[in-house]
């Protein structure tokens, strides 16, 4: 019970379970540069159990763009039925790889490999934790990514990218069918004309194709998440997902909503530009909610949480979906 959620509490959640973290689990990865370390956390007790990739940001903190960031969210998914697992990405500050590597400050296609590379390694990774072995529903798996992770797992979802500095990266596409579904949360808009100039010289794979994203998809997007140093077009910019990509269907808008959406990122964290339990609540529930009905676990969890969030909350936020 968190005394400081009060009216995002309606939106309806299974009873919560003790949870289990191990951490680090190591899986080698030849040409990488150094092994992709995860951080793994479960419910204590349960079979056939969800699985959730979680891709974290780019963040200011030193530690949170990591495995051991993000536990507002991995702890409440593993808490309701969901194994997380979390990789340290090739931008990590704390264990990524040189400013002198090719592909520095976004390493997009090496942030793909360490999602491929989880996915093909799950029966490994049952077999180095025992405590797992056995649970994990290999055929309900879910995406979800924040800001950089968003533009992660858009790609593992069906969007392109192109590098407007390399005319070699045009359009790349590469597509996992293994996820079934996926969250964008606070992900980057179109490229060209909705950068900002300094956007536009530094950060030059900031250039989506969302037509080819045809994977179910909920995007999470702030009303006040202004970032003027990527984007000319304010927080609109961070809807782009749901406009322009066939398989998202559904946006949710926090309202007073900035890049930290409550504070996924981490508890009282630098990340945080707009700390609010009440909107990180109905991240984690909405979220939650969407998760269980896209994947067939209950399919009434999302519409009874779009009832909860308009009925008992509705100056925290809105959902629109193409399908209405």
């Amino acid at each position: 019970m968190n005394d400081l959620v009060t009216k995002a509490r309606a939106i309806p959640t299974p009873a919560p379970q003790p949870t289990l973290t191990v951490n680090p689990v190591t899986l080698p990865a030849p040409g990488r540069g150094r092994p992709l370390e995860l951080r793994i956390t479960a419910p204590m007790t349960g079979d056939t159990l969800p699985i959730i990739l979680l891709s974290h940001g780019h963040g200011p903190s030193l530690y949170i763009p990591s495995k051991d960031g993000y536990g507002p969210l991995v702890d409440f998914y593993a808490a309701h039925g969901f194994i997380v697992i979390q990789p340290t990405h090739a931008n990590s500050k704390a264990a990524g790889l040189s400013t002198s590597t090719p592909g520095y400050p976004f390493f997009w296609q090496s942030r793909l490999d360490d999602m491929t590379l989880i996915l093909d390694s799950l029966a490994t990774i049952e077999q180095a934790v025992p405590l797992l072995a056995g649970r994990l529903d290999h055929g309900r798996i879910a995406a979800i990514g924040h800001s950089l992770g968003g533009q992660t797992v858009g790609m593992l979802l069906g969007a392109g990218l192109t590098d407007t500095a390399d005319p070699a990266v045009t359009r790349v596409h590469r597509p996992e069918p293994r996820i079934k579904a996926g969250v964008l949360l606070a992900a980057p808009g179109l490229g060209g004309d909705s950068l900002s100039d300094h956007a536009r010289k530094n950060y030059t794979t900031l250039n989506p194709d969302f037509s080819t994203l045809t994977t179910r998809t909920l995007v999470v997007a702030g009303d006040a998440d202004d970032n003027p140093h990527l984007t000319t077009r304010g927080a609109a910019w961070h809807t782009d997902p749901y406009h322009h990509a066939p398989g998202a269907d559904t946006l949710l808008t926090l309202f007073g909503g900035k890049h930290g959406l409550g504070g996924i990122a981490g508890y009282d964290a630098k990340e945080t530009d707009d700390e609010d339990p009440e909107r990180l609540a109905v991240t984690q529930r909405m979220t939650l909610a969407w998760l269980r009905s896209a994947l067939s676990i209950d399919e009434s969890s999302w519409p009874a949480a779009v009832s909860a969030l308009k009925a008992a909350a509705p100056d925290l936020g809105r959902v629109d979906s193409k399908q209405a």
